[in-house]
């Protein structure tokens, strides 16, 4: 396997675990260098995402390598392209820069640098079910009476849903109707991160009149300006500079505003005053078509048993959906040779059936505080405050659920509650998750969080 492969290979996996935005903002521009017989070199494009990634992707990128090449024990990022050791032949330098310039060109062909839109997002690919049917629809009516409809936007839904897809549509849509607007796709820890360093040299002031001129606006992954102050306060500010002129905003998140914990209530307001719209999780139905449509993308042919099949079993979300196919797509270039239902079977047995493992109590009430921007001494704590009751509530609940602590265990966990405590919280916990859209999300999106952790 060469070194683009390999890399490619890693790519796909980690962007199985991360949401779109975040895995573009993180991985875009790298490759790997070289390798020995240990260890690999990756090239990063700047200081920010060396350190990120050797300190919150470094273990997960380790493991996706080890599972092709089990030989290696270490990755090393060096920034940008460093110069070729004299040592090293004519012949193995020119097939590095290759490889990296090979490798840097199949994630930056679609991206447009002026405005942070992929080309590859459209209203045409995108596969409409019940749903996501009003996400979509808002979405495209915005595209037609831009600024004046639904202003802001507000998308929500867990991982893998689709929310990027509207996004980067909408201002696909935008510009190919009017080529001369002003458009601009960011990732919120983007622009967070876009901020810090705006503040540091001294030039914010710019930086806000930069976004003052757009003519629509669009931050993926709003959730990540919980709890920074002045982030939001900046974004206020941008929000109301365009707002008052009539420019559109577009927002998404992994939930709805008002479960965006420490988020100021002037910008929650804001972001309530438009159209919210969430995206669930596919029917059956609507992941045989975008499976159909995935397929028809890449010039790639399944037989119908075989989607039949992958539709079936993977029903959490898009994004695995695509893995899936990435997963068959490689074993039959690989072997050269086409893939019916036995092999496919064999191909995402461990994709499909990842065994069951047990989580622990530190981990869940970490998760939960976490999510709610509290510390997990809150959850102990004897406060009666709301923004602490409910999480206590969740904590108890998920404790019971993924750790399977008697009643009395789990008042023990959380400062010795009585048991009829903790069967009354589960109880209407339980109850919300049938009944309360808002809660479930809530739910998985925490869920997903504990088993992030287990394999940390």
């Amino acid at each position: 396997m060469s070194n683009e492969e390999l890399w490619k290979a890693v790519l796909g996996e980690m962007e199985l675990s991360l949401s779109r935005a975040n895995f573009t903002t993180w991985f875009k521009s790298t490759s790997i260098l070289s390798k020995d017989s240990q260890s690999i070199l990756v090239s990063v494009p700047n200081g920010f995402i060396k350190e990120w990634l050797e300190n919150k992707f470094n273990k997960k990128i380790l493991d996706s390598i080890r599972n092709l090449s089990p030989e290696i024990r270490e990755i090393k990022y060096v920034i940008g392209v460093p110069k070729v050791d004299l040592k090293q032949t004519l012949s193995k330098a020119i097939l590095d820069r290759d490889i990296e310039e090979r490798t840097v060109l199949e994630l930056d062909k679609d991206i447009d640098p002026a405005t942070n839109l992929n080309k590859k997002y459209s209203f045409e690919s995108y596969v409409v079910g019940s749903n996501n049917e009003l996400a979509q629809a808002a979405s495209l009516a915005i595209t037609k009476n831009l600024g004046k409809l639904y202003n802001p936007l507000f998308i929500y839904g867990g991982v893998g849903l689709g929310k990027t897809h509207l996004l980067e549509s909408i201002g696909n849509k935008i510009l190919s109707m009017h080529k001369d607007s002003k458009v601009f796709y960011t990732p919120a820890e983007r622009l967070t991160a876009e901020l810090l360093e705006s503040i540091r040299n001294g030039n914010i002031e710019q930086l806000k009149s930069n976004y003052s001129k757009l003519d629509l606006l669009m931050i993926d992954d709003v959730q990540f300006i919980a709890g920074k102050e002045k982030t939001q306060d900046i974004i206020f500010s941008i929000f109301n500079e365009l707002h008052g002129k009539n420019k559109q905003i577009v927002l998404s998140s992994d939930r709805p505003p008002k479960a965006i914990p420490a988020l100021e209530e002037r910008l929650r307001s804001r972001f309530e005053g438009g159209m919210i719209a969430d995206i669930g999780t596919p029917d059956f139905e609507t992941r045989l078509a975008i499976l159909k449509t995935k397929i028809a993308d890449k010039n790639y042919d399944l037989d119908n048993d075989i989607l039949t099949y992958i539709a079936t079993n993977i029903q959490k979300n898009v994004r695995e959906l695509e893995g899936a196919l990435n997963r068959i797509a490689a074993f039959s270039q690989i072997y050269n040779k086409p893939v019916g239902l036995k092999e496919v079977k064999n191909i995402l047995t461990t994709y499909l059936n990842s065994p069951y493992r047990k989580t622990s109590p530190p981990v869940v009430l970490k998760s939960v505080a976490d999510f709610y921007n509290i510390s997990a001494a809150d959850l102990v704590k004897r406060s009666r405050k709301k923004e602490v009751v409910q999480p206590r509530q969740v904590a108890m609940f998920l404790l019971r659920e993924e750790t399977k602590l008697s009643f009395p265990e789990i008042g023990q966990k959380l400062g010795g509650r009585d048991h009829s405590t903790v069967i009354h919280a589960c109880e209407k916990i339980k109850q919300g998750e049938a009944g309360d859209e808002s809660l479930k999300q809530e739910l998985i999106l925490i869920r997903e969080r504990i088993y992030n952790s287990l394999d940390k």
